[in-house]
């Protein structure tokens, strides 16, 4: 058994299929076939089963595949140690990304600190679902994710802090109000985001003994807002997903806080953080400083809005 061997296994795994992982590696798609027909040989078991362009891992190839990726894993971590201590800081960092909190608003800030520090690593950013995300950790796949907190399954790194807010059509009498209640919502049809965005207030819901009535469920941001717009019911999402541009690109949405605030925690997820590679640590430590530093400065900017409204001004007056 080589390495080698289990790295073509694992990323046929992941491609489902020979040919991809034959052009991932840059090698014929014979020599894919010949490495897992050697490393089944060798094991005495058949790991995938083939059916014309299509491949299977079986049930007992999906066992290994966990240990594969472990075994990958500690190697890549041997080989970036002997990297760092030679200085080169050369290694492959595979990231787990959810919607528009990690993807648009977390990641491009902290890959930017990353990669002045680190310009010869490689980053590879698995986007998916919060549940996808959470399997690939589970399965190896990827290094870290960014996940919802907290989640005793791994090693995690809270990042931030955010709080749920309310999406409703303009015309709504709701939309009138400063925060809304999940009293007030209770009669409106509910647009249902992804589970971990909509599970916050759903058990804000449950907490009052209520029920939202769920319409739809959908995955995507930008297709809850369009439903919302078009007066199909209320939604809900975080407010580090809303985009920046929200009242311009959806004008008939009217976005209001909870009262009680709902929270939501959104962190970094590892299978074991002592023994992270030091390409996954320092992303760790990078995204702490990163976030801890954009707290502060957003804490700043609340301090002086506040003593702009103490002396009748606004921030758009005094910065004019």
């Amino acid at each position: 058994m080589t390495f080698t061997q289990l790295e073509i296994f694992a990323l046929v795994a992941e491609l489902r299929g020979f040919t991809s992982a034959a052009l991932r590696l840059g090698v014929s798609q014979s020599a894919v076939s010949h490495a897992i027909k050697s490393l089944e040989q060798e094991l005495g078991a058949q790991l995938i089963t083939r059916q014309q362009a299509v491949i299977e891992v079986t049930e007992l190839g999906q066992r290994l595949l966990v240990q594969a990726r472990e075994i990958l894993g500690l190697a890549e971590a041997m080989r970036q140690e002997v990297s760092a201590a030679s200085g080169l800081n050369k290694g492959l960092l595979r990231i787990g990304s959810f919607g528009p909190t990690s993807s648009l608003r977390l990641l491009p800030i902290i890959l930017d600190v990353y990669h002045r520090r680190y310009p010869n690593i490689e980053v590879r950013i698995d986007e998916a679902t919060d549940a996808d995300t959470l399997q690939a950790i589970q399965d190896r796949r990827v290094d870290v994710g960014f996940i919802s907190l907290p989640d005793d399954r791994f090693d995690t790194v809270e990042l931030v802090e955010d709080q749920m807010m309310a999406l409703l059509p303009v015309g709504h009498p709701l939309a009138a109000q400063k925060a809304v209640s999940v009293h007030d919502l209770l009669p409106l049809p509910f647009v249902s985001p992804e589970q971990s965005c909509a599970a916050p207030v759903e058990a804000a819901f449950a907490a009052e003994g209520l029920c939202p009535q769920v319409r739809y469920r959908m995955t995507q941001v930008l297709t809850v807002l369009g439903m919302v717009e078009r007066d199909a019911g209320f939604s809900c999402t975080a407010e580090l997903a809303l985009p920046v541009d929200l009242a311009r690109t959806y004008p008939g949405v009217a976005v209001r806080p909870f009262d009680p605030p709902i929270r939501r925690r959104v962190g970094l997820g590892l299978r074991n953080l002592a023994q992270a590679s030091p390409a996954t640590k320092a992303f760790v430590e990078i995204a702490r400083e990163v976030c801890r530093s954009a707290q502060r400065e957003q804490a700043g900017k609340g301090q002086d809005a506040a003593r702009l409204q103490h002396r009748g001004k606004s921030p758009a007056t005094e910065y004019a």
